[in-house]
């Protein structure tokens, strides 16, 4: 009985904490996925750091029976994706591999920026949608109100939304029988040549590369040859499965279907999500289209505290890329750090995710350095260059225009919060492009530098608004600006690791504020250390850390005392001088610490 119309693919989508994996659960359990004693809370996030802090980071299938009320049974294939703005690439992908989507909006909360953020999408994909009003349970729940603001925000109709709970379990029966009766099965023929999506794979140490595939025509069964579209590349079919949520080989994976296959790849590079999969024997003239590479936006450095366990953070980086193509990373060195990896991300909260789990992992103390965002300079001679790292960035004199990345944001929230909202997008340089209000909550749509987001944006969005207010983005385009290389110098010595880009008039400020926070945090030496902020050649901040003063005079008293007193005190001067041309000011690792707070405050 595996004929397509009786099959239902669908991912699951949301804003962060509104219950996509709980709800997952529930449909496990309600479908016979998992027996009782195997049952856990969120069974589909399978890393330490997802059950910890309680987010979704990688989208993950599951393939479910059902039996609907008029005895019809229906093959389910479900993704949960992920919910934070970070990893929207991971639900692009998803929703390529489905039909529907079921959207999940908590009734105590209502529609959030990601919330819109993740419909757009499905829509794009031109997904069928189930409305459901998740946390009916809670005595702030209001699901008139909410579905209220579905229709005026989102624009799609509620009248056939499904009231649930994922903590009791209430409304679960009622989303399974709207999706086996509203979602459209999946378009495909099972006579057709070979046609497949490859939506993901990951390295596992015993099987090699795992590819998840969305068999699209015809079908892919153990021992065939295949063929990759975008490398050319044939491979023989190992091994066919599914998850259910627990992996079980199959023999054949049939149109419309989502599974795994195994192919002894050993090498994730050759894997390219989005690829087209086809029968190596009679191969298709045209791929699918395929989605947008993912491309990181922020960077940082990281180094090893102690400078042995460099080979250990190598390694470490490369097992961690094997699942996570997102992520870049490239080798760097620096006078005042040793050597470490410049690394790209997609945002902060994947930033601390890979630093978090290099530290647990592989146990490993790490540094990292300020983040910051790609820059395009235009020189003079017409080349341009990518800058990840400002201590790269050539002499001012080459340079025609630096060209910043811009993202467009949107931002929901409380009325009462409004005013200090747009104080604070002012004051990173924003350009406010639109303001509609749903109720009592406004959606603002601002157009920022990505530069001035990176650091504590969101940290500050959220107190601001006691924890309301929802902020998404996307990369708009490189607009001109004008930055410069903000560089820290201590005892005329330029701190490499302490450079940063930075908009002409914030520059000043920022320069105070690294002296002063510098002067607290390295310790006294026998002799005065300068500390400077300097753009170029000139230096527009100041602080100096005085040296000890050592009591050379407290044995002379007696005869010609004032005369010995001058030379002692000539001695000690002569002294101080040479130790300051020779002696090396060492920065300890709490003062690049406190430096990368100052960010974030």
């Amino acid at each position: 009985m595996s004929t397509i119309d009786h099959i239902r693919n669908f991912a699951i989508i949301a804003h962060i904490d509104h219950g996509k994996s709980t709800i997952a659960d529930r449909i496990i359990h309600k479908c016979g996925g998992l027996t009782d004693r195997e049952m856990k809370e969120q069974v589909l996030d399978s890393m330490d750091i997802e059950r910890e802090r309680g987010i979704t980071i990688k989208a993950q299938t599951v393939k479910l029976n059902y039996k609907s009320k008029d005895g019809k049974e229906y093959i389910l294939n479900i993704i949960d994706t992920p919910g934070h703005v970070d990893f929207s690439y991971e639900v692009s992908r998803s929703l390529y591999a489905c039909e529907g989507s079921i959207l999940i909006v908590d009734s105590s909360q209502g529609v959030e920026a990601q919330t819109l953020a993740n419909v757009y999408q499905a829509l794009d994909t031109n997904h069928e949608i189930v409305p459901v009003l998740n946390k009916i349970d809670l005595p702030a729940s209001d699901v008139e109100k909410t579905k209220k603001q579905i229709e005026d925000v989102i624009g799609i109709d509620t009248e056939k939304a499904v009231s649930c709970s994922g903590k009791t379990g209430e409304g679960i029966e009622e989303i399974l029988e709207k999706i086996v009766s509203t979602l459209p099965p999946p378009k495909g023929s099972q006579n057709k040549t070979l046609k497949c999506l490859l939506v993901d794979s990951w390295y596992d140490s015993y099987l090699g590369v795992v590819i998840l595939i969305r068999v699209i025509d015809g079908k892919i069964s153990k021992n065939m040859k295949i063929k990759m579209m975008s490398t050319n590349q044939q491979y023989i079919v190992e091994k066919v499965g599914i998850f259910t949520p627990k992996p079980k080989d199959v023999q054949e994976l049939n149109s419309g279907e989502i599974g795994f296959i195994i192919t002894g790849i050993k090498n994730l590079s050759e894997t390219k999500v989005g690829d087209t999969i086809c029968d190596s024997i009679k191969p298709l003239k045209n791929a699918l289209p395929g989605f947008k590479p993912s491309k990181p936006v922020v960077f940082c450095g990281l180094f090893p505290v102690d400078s042995s366990d460099y080979q250990k953070l190598k390694d470490g980086l490369a097992k961690l890329k094997l699942n996570d193509s997102s992520f870049a990373y490239d080798t760097e060195s620096s006078s005042a750090l040793g050597l470490g990896f410049r690394c790209g991300f997609l945002g902060l909260l994947h930033l601390e995710i890979i630093t978090q789990r290099l530290e647990r992992e592989f146990d490993l103390n790490l540094l990292t350095t300020t983040p910051g965002v790609v820059y395009k300079v235009h020189l003079n001679n017409g080349n341009i260059i990518n800058l990840h790292n400002p201590s790269s960035l050539p002499d001012p004199t080459y340079i025609n225009l630096i060209e910043e990345p811009w993202i467009k944001a949107t931002i929901i929230t409380p009325d009462q919060y409004l005013g200090s909202i747009i104080k604070l997008c002012q004051d990173k340089r924003g350009v406010q492009t639109n303001l509609t209000y749903s109720g009592a909550r406004a959606v603002l749509n601002y157009e920022l530098p990505l530069n001035e987001v990176v650091f504590d944006f969101y940290d500050r969005l959220k107190s601001m608004t006691s924890g309301y207010g929802s902020f998404d983005y996307e990369i708009a385009d490189h607009r001109e600006g004008d930055l410069v290389k903000l560089g820290i110098l201590v005892n005329n010595e330029p701190v490499d690791a302490l450079s940063m880009m930075i908009h002409k008039d914030f520059a000043q400020s920022q320069g105070r504020m690294v002296c002063e926070k510098l002067k607290d945090l390295i310790p006294r030496h026998n002799f005065m250390i300068p500390i400077q902020a300097a753009i170029g050649g000139k230096i527009i901040a100041r602080e100096t850390i005085k040296g000890f003063k050592k009591d050379v005079l407290t044995k002379i008293h007696g005869g010609g005392a004032a005369d010995r007193k001058r030379k002692l005190l000539e001695k000690q001067k002569k002294g101080k001088a040479r130790s300051k041309q020779f002696g090396r000011v060492e920065i300890p690792q709490k003062a690049f610490i406190g430096v990368l707070k100052i960010n974030k405050e």
